[in-house]
This record gives C-alpha cells, structure tokens and sequence, in this order.
C-alpha cells in the first residue's frame, strides 16, 4: 500500500483461485483498512471479491473504498461489485487486466472492463474490455460512511450476528 508518504504496509491475497493454489500461499494477515489522506482504503485482490465476507470485513473496519488490482478470467467480478457495494455502501475500484496469456496448457482469457462502482450500486466509469482505459470519478466520502439506507435501517448496526454462523 503506497501513499503520497510513500509505502505504508502491505496486503497478502487470501482467496487463491485455481492453480494459484500450487505455487502460491494464501495470506494469513488478518483485513484491515488503510488510512489515507482522510480516506480509508480496503485492499481485495482478485478471487478475493466472490467472498461476501471480504467486502463486509472491509465496511465494518469502516473502508470509504475498496481498491480491487485483479487479473479476472471469469465473467462474474464486475456484475457482483455491483452487489458489494450496495450491500456494504461502500465505493469499489476494480482495475483488472486485458489480453491473454498462455502457461502451459492453460489458456487464459481476461475479462478487462475495469470499473469504478458506486455506494448505491451505479457504475460511475466502466473500461473496454479489450483495451487500456484511464478514467476519474468524483467520489463524496460522507455517502460510503452513512451505512444507513433509510430512516429505519443500517445496514452494519441491523446486522443479527447472533443468527449466523460466523
């Protein structure tokens, strides 16, 4: 994690898909939020987005946004951040690779379509899916820290813990 001071801390992916799970261990650090010039920042790493857990981790700690670096090859990521951030109200950065890659006999194919998703579930910028894409979005904090969706309902203060598993 980098900053205008320079690196900060680090985060260890801890989802692994496929054959990540050969060569690589998952983390072991527990999630946590990263300040930022006033801004908290929840770091996903690819696979680690289709855990509901991670994002909810993350909206709990108090994240503003979720930054999410992936190298996505299945269809699903961009659609269930959409998901994510409207059941955490939470601002989601999905930066994801383009291209393919060959290793081996594995071929893979990657999804692009980058995007930036908002708190209520509106995708603010939405990349090519087969080409570089650069672009900015004004992002309000105060709507990614009221959890509240009316009057009557938060979404981390209703949350019946005692009726989950864990």
């Amino acid at each position: 994690i980098v900053s205008s001071k320079g690196v900060i801390d680090s985060y260890r992916k801890i989802h692994l898909y496929f054959k990540e799970k050969l060569w690589f261990s998952p983390g072991n650090e527990k999630i946590k939020v990263f300040e930022i010039d006033g801004m908290k920042i929840g770091i996903m790493i690819c696979f680690d987005w289709i855990f509901p857990e991670t994002a909810r981790t993350l909206s709990i700690l108090g994240a503003d946004v979720i930054a999410h670096p992936s190298n996505l090859v299945l269809p699903y990521c961009q659609k269930a951040m959409v998901t994510r951030c409207l059941e955490n109200r939470v601002f989601a950065i999905t930066a994801n690779r383009i291209g393919k890659e060959v290793r081996g006999e594995d071929n893979f194919n990657f999804t692009g379509a980058s995007q930036i998703t908002s708190y209520d579930g509106k995708i603010l910028s939405s990349a090519p899916t087969d080409k570089p894409y650069v672009d900015f979005a004004e992002i309000d904090l105060k709507n990614s820290r009221d959890k509240k969706l009316n009057r009557f309902n938060d979404l981390i203060k209703d949350r019946r813990k005692e009726m989950y598993l864990s």
